[in-house]
Parts: structure tokens; C-alpha cells; sequence
């Protein structure tokens, strides 16, 4: 078992206030085969008016691993890096960098997705942002 961090960013899409991004980060003790234990979430929300870029996506995610204590390699989504070769991204970050390969990887992607979406819906209602998105028609 080992202790890897899996991170996932929700809203990169524009709503009517700009793009509202919110990054996850669960740090997990995992096998190859699945979660044992979930050792902490951090959560951070993120405002801009205009497209995030992958130098946004990589300060939001140092910043909201940063806050993690149970440090491990970073799990994230190739599209999260927006398909970048991850031998191009990996200088970008502080820590090791992997894409989901092993079944295992995929559960911790399932929980940081289930966070980020999930924190994301919370926060938008309550500070009343109608999260439809802006129509191009």
C-alpha cells in the first residue's frame, strides 16, 4: 500500500460570471487494486474571466495540494492538463506526476471527481451563481 494524492478540477467551463474552477485533492492509501483509506480533502474555488490555461491549472493544483499533510504522488486526469505529454508537465509540478493507469488510480480519480463536483454545486448555490453556461447561439 502507498499513499498517493488525487486531484480533480470541476467547472473550467464558462457560466455567466466567468469560469468558476473548484480543485480537489484527496490524499489516499491505496494498492494497485482499489482505496483503503481516505487521509484527508482539500478543496480550493478559483474565479476568473477568462479560459483557464495550463499554467492556472498548474497553480491550482500546487496550491490545493499544498494544504495536504499525507503527501503523495499526484494523480491527475491527462485532460485536466489538457493532454499535454506528461514529460512536458511534470517539470510544472512539486511533486511526482501520473496519469490513472491502475484500477486503484481510477477509484482515487473517482473520489477527488465526486469532491470537486460535488463542492462545486455546493458553493455555487449558496452564493446564488446560476451555473448555466453561456450560450454561444
Amino acid at each position: 500500500m502507498f499513499t498517493a494524492v488525487a486531484v480533480d478540477i470541476s467547472g473550467r467551463h464558462k457560466i455567466n460570471i466567468g469560469y468558476y474552477p473548484v480543485c480537489s485533492a484527496v490524499s489516499v492509501l491505496m494498492t494497485p487494486s482499489g482505496v483503503e483509506k481516505v487521509h484527508e480533502i482539500q478543496s480550493g474555488a478559483f474565479l476568473l474571466d477568462y479560459a483557464p490555461e495550463l499554467s492556472d491549472i498548474v497553480f491550482m493544483i500546487e496550491k490545493t495540494v499544498s494544504k495536504i499533510k499525507e503527501k503523495g504522488p499526484l494523480i491527475v486526469e491527462r485532460g485536466d492538463l489538457f493532454n499535454t505529454d506528461i514529460r512536458l508537465c511534470q517539470p510544472l509540478f512539486s511533486s511526482e506526476l501520473r496519469f490513472p493507469e491502475s484500477i486503484g488510480d481510477k477509484k482515487a480519480m473517482d473520489l477527488a471527481h465526486h469532491v470537486s463536483l460535488s463542492t462545486r454545486n455546493i458553493l455555487m448555490k449558496e452564493l446564488g451563481i446560476d451555473i448555466s453556461p453561456v450560450s454561444n447561439k
